[in-house]
């Protein structure tokens, strides 16, 4: 293979969850720029009408799907229209999640299991339905979203951390499982990435001081992940399954 076509995603059909805003945003432009077709789904599909047209403008197979993952008939719904509407699923994008900045001892019972719900039990829905599509072809790939706090903490994001530590061991363990599927399950862990979201807060001063903490002193762009997730969507990375990409600026090995 050509080094030119080793990230090619020409021929994939690729479903990205929370694909409304953020990062899920950002993957499925980065991949549908690199020749997939792709799946956009969000709870509120009228969020997802300006990315699908902006995409269908550059010539890509477009498919939009309103899908709930903390409900199970949503996701199989969903995922069975995307299969229907591309001709089936190769790659899943595993983005979909949600947090609560709270201290432990405040946060309710309610924020605790939305968000367990949401990351862990929502990926795991997401995984097992299209998985049983990727079984009938026998090959397919799975790219789940974790972070760096799958292996460290931050203050107040008790909920965040366990449902990202969780996922990292999903990535191992469905890497081992699904292997004789044909099926790659890997992950990316992203650091801090500047979103519009978190703009206002790390220019603060406590932000300031956590990207002070970064070796290379600077919060990620969202282009910064483009390497990582097409490596891991891509068939460069077909010998890799269970395997974790992390993009943080060197964060995890800063001193304690």
């Amino acid at each position: 293979m050509q080094p030119s076509q080793l990230f090619s995603m020409r021929g994939e059909r690729v479903l990205v969850t929370g694909a409304s805003s953020g990062l899920g945003w950002h993957f499925a432009t980065v991949l549908a720029r690199a020749g997939a077709d792709v799946a956009l789904a969000a709870r509120r599909i009228e969020k997802l009408a300006e990315l699908a047209a902006q995409l269908e403008d550059e010539g890509v197979r477009v498919h939009t799907v309103s899908m709930d993952v903390a409900s199970t008939k949503s996701v199989e719904s969903g995922v069975a229209s995307s299969v229907e509407a591309l001709g089936g699923i190769t790659v899943l994008i595993n983005n979909a999640g949600i947090t609560d900045t709270v201290p432990f001892v405040k946060q309710s019972e309610e924020s605790w299991q939305a968000i367990i719900d949401t990351n862990v039990n929502g990926a795991w829905r997401v995984a097992r339905a299209v998985t049983q599509h990727m079984m009938e072809t026998g090959r397919g790939n799975i790219v789940n979203v974790a972070s760096v706090m799958s292996t460290r903490v931050a203050g107040h994001l008790t909920a965040y951390c366990t449902s990202k530590g969780a996922i990292l061991q999903m990535t191992h363990s469905l890497g081992h499982d699904l292997s004789r599927y044909g099926i790659r399950v890997n992950a990316i862990a992203p650091g801090y990435i500047h979103t519009p979201f978190n703009e206002t807060f790390f220019k603060s001063e406590a932000g300031q001081k956590i990207i002070d903490r970064i070796p290379q002193k600077r919060l990620g762009e969202p282009e910064d992940l483009d390497g990582a997730i097409l490596l891991l969507a891509s068939r460069a990375s077909k010998y890799m399954t269970g395997s974790v990409v992390t993009v943080d600026g060197g964060h995890l090995q800063s001193t304690l």
